[in-house]
């Protein structure tokens, strides 16, 4: 969800929303109604701040508005069916195991969200639909976020057929893989959290309860508005023409206490320029600053490259380092 929705900024911008969500009814008895879901959708729009879309001269009226909606109906289309449910999806589940098996992991092992970020930063990289070229995914390390790093991904060429969609030089989705306390959630990060999911320019996180992986997107109060990926429902064949979409969007978001949400999670912010960049981490770092108590920040930005400060990028036999992540809270099935 947190990837799909990083394509969506891309490709459709912020203000895009598909017609048909509001008509859709809740999955179970503990989803909120349609009209909780309305009411919860105007109050976000209201207080969470999302992308402006990619700029673009403003379409004449009539053929070329319709040409518009037809066109991010394609769009839509397409990030949906790079998550079908089959071995040829570009980022479907299928693939993320396959990629999963790189770092020790099977079908129904337990994928944390460290592990997620960097499943889905290969899982991209290696993406061969040209649409997907003009997009990259970086991971801090260590809870570092390298500013070089990121401007050097965003100052390489995006490849690809030439579209309306496609900008000169690839956008970037910073995932950055955090632990806010030791068995439970630090009450102290409850505010960070809010903060985060304040800022503009940030995509949500993925984390949840142990042994559970939801996708946070707001809060209310002391509540976090999350979505459950784990619904299971009927396979959806994405090479038919028109093949239906209710089940690749969820209609019921839901809440739950900030004293729930376990401590390991990876947050993610879509970046479309270098002056996007600047801006999330002038932003960033206003949330960042240490309390009154002298908390630790829960993450960091620095100055130049990654490999400038790795004493060694191979270990003392020789192989290179992969990192070490600790028993988390997804599982693909």
């Amino acid at each position: 969800m947190l990837l799909a929705q990083g394509l969506v900024l891309h490709l459709l911008g912020r203000d895009w929303t598909w017609s048909d969500a509001l008509k859709m009814d809740g999955l179970d008895t503990e989803s909120w109604t349609a009209s909780a879901a309305r009411k919860l959708v105007s109050s976000l729009e209201s207080s969470f701040q999302g992308l402006k879309p990619p700029e673009s001269h403003a379409p004449a009226p009539g053929r070329a508005e319709e040409a518009s909606t037809d066109l991010n109906c394609v769009h839509h289309r397409k990030i949906v069916s790079w998550f079908a449910d089959c071995p040829a999806a570009q980022i479907g589940v299928h693939r993320l195991i396959e990629l999963g098996h790189a770092s020790g992991k099977s079908a129904g092992d337990w994928y944390g969200p460290a592990v997620v970020a960097h499943i889905l930063r290969k899982a991209v990289k290696e993406a061969t639909d040209p649409e997907l070229q003009g997009i990259t995914v970086y991971v801090a390390q260590d809870c570092t976020v390298y500013s070089a790093d990121v401007i050097d991904s965003l100052q390489k060429p995006a490849q690809g057929p030439e579209t309306e969609t496609r900008v000169d030089r690839k956008a970037v989705i910073i995932l950055i893989p955090v632990r806010l306390g030791g068995e439970k959630t630090n009450p102290e990060y409850f505010d960070f959290v809010k903060g985060i999911l304040s800022l503009e320019y940030c995509i949500g996180i993925i984390g949840g309860k142990p042994k559970q992986a939801y996708y946070f997107v707001g809060f209310q109060d002391d509540s976090l508005i999350y979505m459950d990926p784990h619904y299971c429902q009927s396979f959806v064949d994405v090479s038919m023409n028109g093949f239906p979409l209710e089940s690749f969007h969820c209609p019921s978001p839901k809440k739950m206490s900030f004293t729930k949400l376990d401590p390991s999670c990876t947050i993610g912010f879509y970046s479309r320029s270098v002056q996007d960049f600047e801006k999330i981490s002038e932003e960033i770092s206003k949330v960042l600053k240490p309390s009154s108590k002298e908390m630790y920040p829960a993450f960091t930005f620095v100055k130049g490259h990654g490999r400038d400060y790795e004493q060694s990028e191979l270990t003392s036999e020789g192989e290179p380092r992969h990192p070490q992540y600790s028993s988390g809270d997804f599982v693909l099935l």
